[in-house]
């Protein structure tokens, strides 16, 4: 099998995640990340246009280029990884592209649809594999949401809801900029909305959003959006940056029970029904009165399971970009993907900005 050279345009935060992750292999977070998957591939260069950026490069032994011509320039150079703002996206991979380089990028992939096809249609032109990191497919808390909605562990489940809640607003980056493609919409429901997509089948029949604008006016700074699948699943994805209290990340509802997951720790539980055909309960006294209806459940008709945790590998994705520069295998992040995705975001925004409900597929 043929070894490949990488080297990264933009060596911020994500940029040198994956130097990180290919060269060394680390702890993100709880995880162990072994990259032993990876021996074929090495991150040998980059370029950033920060000179500590730079320092940190020749810092680990990979070369620090002058500057992206020279970078693409570079025969020994096979897959170029870009990790720069949003609206550099679409030039710098169709640069990279024509340059003959294999190309990944970071997410979201461009500012819009039409921008994304450009790139697309570069790929083709150049027949090389271009791919989008659409990383948090493979997050743990999202994998075992996916098993219980497709195993239906709770029985038919007819709403989900998922919640990404932090309280420090927007970075004063590129991110809260929108010339450069800030917003939440593109920085977090790139992901949030790409994972609806890929565990419910089917058309998304409506989409109903609102976005907010509570530190920051000119992009948004937290999103609400509401999908209405053809199988009569809700999902229902939040972002907020002003929240000093964080709901759930996960809140599952089947036929048969609820689960719950906390953050992206994992921790949460399932608790489903045992005996429909128990239904009295003793009713809660309130100062204004009793209520029968919201009383909780007896224990002997429930019962508290673990969540059933699916473990997954970061290392799938390059090792499956690799196979499929090989011609061994397709894109487990496909093109097409990637623009339903795009084009749901582009929905998202249609839908707040004419506050009301519109059709996506």
């Amino acid at each position: 099998m043929k070894n490949y050279k990488m080297a990264i345009i933009g060596l911020g935060g994500m940029g040198n995640w994956h130097r990180e992750l290919v060269n060394e292999g680390a702890r993100f977070g709880n995880k162990e990340i072994n990259n032993n998957r990876l021996k074929r591939l090495k991150v040998c260069g980059s370029f950033d246009i920060a000179e500590n950026r730079q320092e940190l490069a020749r810092k680990h032994g990979i070369t620090a280029y002058k500057s992206r011509k020279e970078l693409l320039e570079d025969p020994d150079i096979d897959i170029v990884l870009i990790a720069v703002p949003n609206d550099l996206h679409k030039p710098f991979v169709i640069e990279a592209l024509e340059a003959g380089k294999h190309v990944v990028c970071e997410k979201p992939a461009a500012m819009n649809s039409k921008e994304l096809q450009k790139m697309i249609n570069a790929s083709v032109k150049a027949g090389k594999v271009f791919a989008v990191h659409q990383n948090r497919r493979w997050d743990e808390d999202y994998l075992t949401v996916k098993k219980i909605y497709e195993e239906q562990l709770l029985g038919e489940i007819h709403r989900i809801e998922s919640r990404v809640h932090g309280s420090r607003g927007i970075p004063g980056d590129w991110r809260c900029k929108k010339e450069h493609g800030g917003g939440m919409v593109l920085d977090w429901g790139v992901h949030i909305l790409d994972q609806a997509l890929q565990m419910i089948p089917g058309r998304v029949l409506k989409v109903y959003a609102t976005l907010s604008h509570i530190t920051n006016k000119s992009v948004d700074d937290g999103f609400y959006a509401e999908l209405t699948f053809e199988n009569g699943t809700v999902f229902l994805a939040e972002v907020g940056t002003s929240n000093f209290i964080n709901l759930p990340r996960w809140y599952v509802l089947g036929h048969n029970g609820t689960a719950m997951i906390e953050d992206f720790s994992g921790k949460g539980k399932v608790i489903r029904i045992m005996d429909y055909s128990k239904n009295d309960a003793v009713p809660v006294r309130t100062a204004a009165g009793l209520t029968k209806t919201m009383a909780p459940r007896t224990e002997e008709t429930i019962k508290e399971d673990a969540l059933p945790v699916v473990e997954s590998d970061i290392c799938d994705f390059y090792e499956n970009f690799m196979e499929v520069i090989d011609g061994k295998e397709k894109l487990m992040v496909s093109s097409d993907s990637v623009m339903r995705n795009m084009k749901l975001m582009e929905a998202v925004l249609r839908s707040a900005k004419k506050g009301k409900p519109v059709k996506f597929e």
